[in-house]
């Protein structure tokens, strides 16, 4: 758990919201886009989407 919260916090992410957001949504996203569950991948399509 350490090396999660760790690692979302060297990307700027707030672990709370990533790992909520993660745990949520891991049960249901096909395999081919775990990637996308990444906190530095999470990041980017969060600023995105705010872009947008």
């Amino acid at each position: 758990m350490y090396g999660l919260i760790t690692t979302a916090t060297l990307n700027d992410v707030d672990p709370q919201a990533w790992l909520a957001d993660v745990l949520a949504r891991i049960n249901d996203i096909p395999q081919t886009r775990l990637r996308e569950l990444l906190p530095w991948e999470w990041k980017a399509i969060r600023e995105q989407q705010k872009a947008a």
